[in-house]
């Protein structure tokens, strides 16, 4: 609740009607620069249309939705009438009038002690004749203030700057819900504006969403405070949490699929959104829908509902973040975190409240708040953003079923699992079904970027959304085959087609229980040629998983994650810890730490770096370094403790693109050693831009390893801004230019005694670890989840084979003809 100063305060006043009572509220208010002074004007608008007289002597006057835009900021004032004043057509007199400047949801809070005031007629009689405006102050807002000065007006967002937005799904919830929760945390305004006028509130995360902001959209942050202004647009450049690493979502390429029924004969088709293939019945599954009454009542007796529900609501998510969590990480729980900010939006809550003030039902007047927002989202060109809609549908039923006393189902009725038939899913209904009772499922409309998929491929479900509406014209119990993969429900199949599914099934099953059952092996090939499969992680806590799934060393460690994730630098104890316990975690596998690789795509808010223009071509890596050394060396001496113990520590330097720049960096580490008393450290440097791969054989008789980073060597090389939405699907490792700068890469380095490895994306792509074994590499470090497919992948193929494969790769005209030929499995 706002504070109420004194100045609002007028006791022992006269009015001689209700309009005078209500201007005299109103004059308060706009003296001390809440309200602009028209702001009256719907004060009396809004007394034509609903009585605002509460009861017991109170009334709370307040202005139309149409006259919000004069608030200037949330406020409340109090004018006392002793004598009372005639109120409404009921003969109620009025002997405290509480003006609401309602630019907030914190109507609620006050209608709540309203609430316990009217329910004690003591209080009520006191705080009409009072001469002391503390009591007053403690009723209404829980404590005193002492006087201030009046109260200025919003200061205009004076100060501006232009971001482009670089996260790969836009700017959906995660990311709204960061940047509301950063605002807020600085206390200041913030507005996000597009060229066409729109702009939104940055705390209000449906008007964030409306602005329908996509991955290269320019816009205009503006803020009251400079210092907020460099943090937010600093966050926005970062990803405000996101992966910006990841790539834009586009739809996967056409791929025939693996299995296909003999006999096809209905069949439904979507596009796919988790993989996987079973056999089961189909089961329609509609949620009932939830019918709304305005059923018009006390406004205090509702709001309070409307309060009870919102909580309720509240409480149910922190359990559904708990559980999901626990059961599939905090990535999908990140889902239902962004709920609770959609549950939790000002400006959604503040309309609410205003139908509940007009005098209509909690329940109409929450759904009411909603409706026009979840159709303005649907409307949005970018199907990642339009698929918000089914959050906010999501949080809706929520609040409503609280609203309305409804249980929801907790799973489709049926014998067994099944494959579930819907019009949609939303995240919830996902989450609660689960394996237990869902087979797989189909859905007529829905997106593979939703979170509804996200959480499938979670829980590994097969899954197909957009499948279209005549999925639902689908009877109960129809035999079916989900194939997840191909984006395909084959309906009534043949007796020999459900055995040919069962039989497919079984291989898969294999191939996965293979894979893991293997995990353990030494990466080779066939033959038992050597290719060591490592992990690329980002903290020491990820170690055992790692190694849990087969890993053979860290060929990645990312230590500016132990930046990244906070609002300060990381000591040198603090970094030395933790690069201790991931050596010991390791045991004698080699760990490889890469320093600090900061810039580009990557930006730490706190460091107060210079914005540039072209940020991949600038201070980035080994350049930030030398120019910062006040983090390099400190993290260089941290290292250099941990290797004193650990002889499986290595060192990379990222963003090597001349001879002197190794060197350079080199002679600052002996320097650290020294200082230290470490040992020679075995020493790398990344192949990420093409000037280092065709210099390989001069760096080559200075460096003990290579490990080429494929996804900024393949920008680099086809300039093309692998963050771009319209650029980012074209940048393929497979490229052969790229091919042949590694295979440069790995020429050089045998010359010389050295070896080379991958820890960029295409080492985890099974076509690309064909490739790269074949060009020579000897080390391909991937995501914990690809080890054992990685590792199955090579068994499969022998080494001349490969490499004969990889001569043939470095001849085709482009990546998708490199990836036509493994796939064909090399056959012409």
């Amino acid at each position: 609740m706002q504070e109420l100063p004194a100045q609002l305060i007028r006791l022992n006043a006269t009015a001689h009607s209700k309009n005078d009572a209500i201007t005299q509220v109103a004059g308060l208010l706009a003296t001390h620069g809440y309200t602009d002074p028209a702001y009256l004007q719907g004060m009396l608008d809004r007394e034509t249309q609903a009585n605002t007289y509460l009861g017991s002597g109170i009334a709370i006057p307040h202005g139309t939705p149409d006259t919000r835009h004069l608030i200037r900021q949330t406020g409340i004032a109090v004018l006392q009438l002793p004598q009372g004043v005639a109120w409404g057509e009921g003969g109620e007199t009025v002997r405290l009038v509480v003006g609401i400047a309602a630019a907030s949801d914190e109507h609620l809070d006050l209608l709540r002690r309203l609430t316990r005031v009217l329910a004690d007629d003591a209080l009520v009689e006191r705080l009409s004749t009072t001469s002391d405006p503390a009591e007053l102050q403690r009723a209404l807002t829980g404590q005193a203030s002492t006087p201030t000065p009046a109260a200025p007006a919003t200061p205009a967002l004076a100060h501006t700057a232009q971001v482009t937005l670089p996260n790969p799904l836009g700017m959906h919830a995660r990311p709204a819900t960061a940047l509301a929760n950063l605002v807020k945390g600085r206390g200041a305004q913030v507005r996000l504006s597009r060229e066409n006028g729109e702009s939104a509130n940055a705390t209000r995360m449906m008007e964030v969403l409306a602005l329908g902001l996509t991955r290269g959209t320019t816009f205009t942050v503006s803020s009251d405070d400079e210092a907020t202004l460099r943090a937010v647009t600093d966050a926005i450049r970062a990803g405000l949490g996101d992966d910006l690493s990841a790539g834009a979502a586009t739809p996967a390429a056409h791929r025939d699929p693996d299995w296909v029924p003999a006999q096809i004969g209905a069949m439904v088709e979507g596009v796919p959104a988790a993989d996987g293939l079973v056999v089961g019945l189909t089961r329609q599954h509609a949620p009932k829908a939830i019918e709304v009454r305005d059923e018009p009542g006390d406004p205090v007796e509702n709001a309070a509902k409307l309060d009870a529900a919102l909580k309720a609501a509240a409480a149910e998510l922190e359990d559904v973040i708990a559980d999901v969590g626990a059961r599939f990480g905090a990535d999908k729980a990140a889902i239902f975190r962004a709920h609770a900010e959609l549950l939790a939006d000002e400006g959604t809550v503040q309309d609410a409240v205003a139908h509940v003030l007009d005098g209509h039902g909690a329940a109409w007047a929450y759904r009411q708040a909603t409706e026009g927002r979840i159709a303005q989202l649907q409307k949005l060109d970018d199907p990642t953003l339009a698929g918000r809609a089914v959050d906010l549908s999501d949080v809706q039923r929520r609040v409503l079923r609280h609203l309305l006393g409804i249980h929801e189902d907790s799973a489709p009725q049926a014998a067994g699992p099944v494959i579930l038939l819907a019009p949609d899913l939303t995240p919830s209904d996902t989450a609660r079904l689960g394996p237990d009772s869902l087979l797989g499922f189909v859905t007529a409309q829905g997106g593979p970027t939703s979170h509804t998929a996200i959480i499938a491929r979670g829980l590994g479900l097969p899954a197909v959304v957009a499948a279209g509406s005549g999925l639902l014209d689908v009877p109960d119990g129809t035999p079916a085959i989900l194939d997840g993969q191909a984006g395909r429900l084959y309906l009534n199949p043949t007796d020999a087609d459900v055995q040919s599914a069962r039989e497919r099934q079984a291989v898969l099953h294999e191939q996965r229980e293979a894979a893991r059952a293997a995990r353990h092996q030494p990466g080779a090939t066939a033959d038992g040629v050597r290719v060591e499969v490592a992990a690329n992680i980002n903290r020491a806590a990820d170690a055992a998983q790692a190694l849990d799934a087969g890993a053979e060393g860290v060929g990645l460690m990312r230590t500016e994650f132990l930046f990244l994730e906070r609002d300060s630098v990381p000591g040198e104890a603090e970094q030395e810890a933790e690069y201790r316990a991931m050596a010991a975690a390791l045991g004698d596998r080699p760990l490889i730490i890469r320093t600090l690789d900061i810039g580009g795509d990557k930006e730490v808010p706190y460091l107060g770096l210079a914005r540039e223009d072209n940020s991949f071509l600038g201070l980035r890596g080994i350049r930030l370094c030398f120019e910062r050394p006040d983090l390099f060396l400190p993290q260089l001496r941290a290292v250099a403790r941990v290797a004193k113990d650990h002889p499986n520590v290595h060192l990379m330097f990222p963003m090597i693109s001349t001879l002197e720049d190794f060197r350079r960096a080199r002679a600052i580490l002996d320097s650290v050693r020294e200082d230290v008393g470490a040992p020679r450290i075995p020493l790398g440097v990344m192949i990420e831009v093409p000037s280092a791969a065709l210099i390989a054989g001069e760096l080559a008789k200075d460096v003990d390893f290579f490990s080429v980073g494929t996804n900024d060597l393949t920008q680099y090389t086809l300039a093309m801004d692998r963050l771009h939405p319209q650029l980012a699907r074209q940048t393929d490792a497979m490229h052969p230019a790229v091919l042949k700068l590694i295979a440069l890469t790995v020429d050089a380095a045998e010359a010389h005694g050295r070896w080379v490895g991958v820890c960029g994306g295409a080492a985890g792509d099974e076509v690309g670890a064909l490739v790269l074994t074949g060009l020579g590499v000897k080390e391909l470090s991937v995501s914990t989840p690809q080890v054992p497919g990685v590792k199955a992948a090579l068994r499969a193929h022998r080494m001349a084979d490969l490499r004969e494969l990889a001569a043939r790769a470095l001849a085709q005209p482009d990546a998708q003809a490199v990836r036509d030929l493994v796939r064909a499995g090399g056959r012409a």
